[in-house]
């Protein structure tokens, strides 16, 4: 193995006397540190380390970047299956429609539902899922599992409370289930 120094003078990039004074210098250093016991610190050799140290840091953190929007990705494929595969028909026939008003974030949305889909919504036993632009309805059990993954998606009807206070002026009234806003 031939090396690095010999490579250079085969190449002419240095010249013998250059090659034996660098010889000379190192075997004074080993010297040196035989004698007082201490290494001596190499800056360009510390330099390279903190160099690489450095570059398989940013690799690690490119690769947890890339690692979580695959899983991110997977999630979300595993959601859509499972609405297409669990999506429930909002209307039977389309003459009888009516209005269903629902709240997703901060807007309110509306989907045209048949009498009976609407008594499932306000059951509980359907739920709204919003991938994207498009509104499907699911039964609670897929609901459930697609709210572990992303609960940003599904949009619960809130069950209202039938808790009536002592002094309410208006308990004798009840409120119609089919009540619109």
């Amino acid at each position: 193995m031939v090396s690095l120094q010999e490579q250079f003078l085969k190449a002419g990039l240095i010249d013998k006397t250059k090659a034996k004074l660098a010889n000379q210098e190192k075997s004074k250093q080993k010297k040196v540190e035989r004698r007082t016991g201490e290494q001596s610190v190499d800056e360009a050799r510390l330099a390279a380390q903190e160099i690489q140290r450095k570059n398989a840091e940013k690799a690690r953190e490119a690769n947890a970047l890339r690692d979580a929007a695959a899983q991110q990705k997977a999630i979300m494929a595993q959601i859509v299956q499972m609405v297409q595969q669990n999506r429930q028909d909002k209307t039977k026939n389309g003459k009888d429609d009516i209005a269903y008003n629902f709240t997703h974030g901060t807007k309110i949305e509306r989907i045209y539902v048949s009498p009976a889909v609407r008594e499932h919504l306000v059951a509980g036993r359907l739920v709204i899922v919003v991938l994207g632009a498009t509104v499907e309805l699911v039964p609670r059990v897929i609901a459930d599992k697609i709210e572990e993954r992303d609960a940003s998606l599904v949009v619960r009807v809130k069950q209202s409370a039938a808790v009536v206070e002592e002094d309410d002026p208006y308990a004798a009234f009840q409120i119609p289930d089919d009540l619109m806003w």
